[in-house]
């Protein structure tokens, strides 16, 4: 049994960050190195990265996710966006669409909408329309006129989807600070917060150090705010995003001595992800990129190394033809697992008792108690717009 409870802490509410600071890079650095705490400011992150780091950051682009629509009779109905259905369930391809789509949605004063009622919001000289097909699982219809993409109808139609614990509105500038300064790929429900540290200077810094970066993607869904209700981990059901790497990530991480440090849990989860499925593909698997959250933790006779895999995935996208590939990933990384991928993290505080709480405790141990302690106790900003740490578990202080 993995209890739970013995990943929980006190946070107190005065210790999460409503807003975050007004200098992207002015918050504190937590240092974790084999063992030891050090404690700085995050635009000097550079001081403590190994030369041979190499970075990888998740490029994926907060939506508008949350939409709300008023009855003519005046009540208030709010559509957030959880997963395309139609016309394809790819978020890329969904977002690109023109005249509708269909997306599994968590609805807000769902009982004020009536059957075959279309709710309806104006944007700019085009109407979108929301149209309830599936009550029970939330799937609504979307359509508007003109030739807009649905990513464009949401920029004008939605709001930034705040975190919920946050308990506040979104504001006109969460826009551009529930953002990373990297962010391409729209798709994501939440923020991959780590990244929010990370300011032209600091990407400045690190090019004059000769510290290597690429980008990936994972569209981050609202399941990484699921709390974990069940006593025992293991029952936790993991919820699954999609993901794409390139040939360029598989070529960067095949390359001699580096240090692979992902900012982000999400990073994280995508690289280890890609060891997984080039388990698969060496086991004969069908060749399809999803990965299941126990698939870690099964029986197997023997396991590749990390590059023996890395090289099958590789392998396939040659005989494919393909220079990146889509998937899905329900990884769930608790205490017990062993990481393939990935030997450096930056992160921010996370929520007690999370999925992201256990992520941390597998990377860094028991110790992950003595890191959050000291955190509280030098006044560190908790969860999404609050401080980072760079942990470092492998090396000598």
């Amino acid at each position: 049994m993995i209890n739970i409870n013995d990943y929980r802490y006190d946070l107190p509410d005065d210790r999460i960050a409503l807003y975050p600071l007004a200098e992207r890079d002015r918050s504190k650095l937590l240092i974790y190195r084999g063992g030891e705490l050090h404690h700085s400011v995050f635009n000097k992150v550079v001081d403590f990265l190994p030369d041979n780091s190499f970075m990888f950051f998740n490029d994926t682009k907060v939506i508008p996710a949350r939409i709300h629509f008023t009855k003519n009779t005046g009540a208030e109905i709010e559509i957030f966006l959880l997963s395309p259905l139609l016309p394809s369930t790819v978020v890329s391809q969904a977002m690109s669409s023109t005249s509708e789509t269909t997306w599994t949605c968590t609805i807000g004063n769902l009982k004020r909408w009536k059957e075959n009622t279309v709710l309806q919001k104006s944007i700019g000289e085009s109407i979108l329309t929301a149209e309830l097909v599936d009550r029970e699982s939330g799937d609504v219809r979307f359509r508007w006129n003109g030739n807009a993409s649905f990513a464009e109808v949401i920029s004008m139609a939605g709001e930034t989807p705040l975190p919920p614990y946050l308990k506040r509105k979104a504001e006109s500038s969460d826009r551009e600070r529930y953002q990373t300064i990297y962010s391409h790929y729209e798709g994501a429900v939440a923020a991959p917060t780590a990244g929010l540290h990370f300011s032209e200077a600091v990407f400045q810094s690190l090019n004059e150090k000769g510290i290597h970066h690429d980008f990936l993607t994972l569209h981050v869904s609202a399941g990484t705010f699921q709390p974990v209700k069940a006593d025992d981990v293991r029952d936790h059901v993991m919820h699954s995003e999609q993901i794409v790497v390139s040939r360029k990530n598989l070529e960067n991480l095949l390359e001699e001595k580096r240090f692979v440090i992902p900012v982000g849990t999400t990073s994280m989860r995508t690289l280890e992800s890609l060891y997984w499925f080039g388990v698969k593909l060496l086991m004969n698997s069908d060749g399809i990129f999803d990965i299941g959250q126990n698939d870690p933790y099964e029986t197997y006779p023997s396991l590749p190394s990390r590059d023996e895999a890395l090289r099958a995935v590789l392998k396939m996208l040659d005989t494919k033809g393909l220079d990146a590939i889509g998937g899905k990933t329900s990884i769930f990384i608790k205490p017990g697992y062993e990481f393939r991928i990935c030997r450096g993290l930056i992160t921010n505080f996370h929520q007690p008792g999370s999925t992201l709480m256990l992520l941390v405790a597998a990377f860094v141990g028991r110790d992950w108690k003595k890191i959050y302690e000291s955190a509280l106790e030098n006044n560190y900003r908790f969860l999404s717009f609050g401080d980072s740490s760079l942990l470092l578990p492998d090396l000598k202080a």
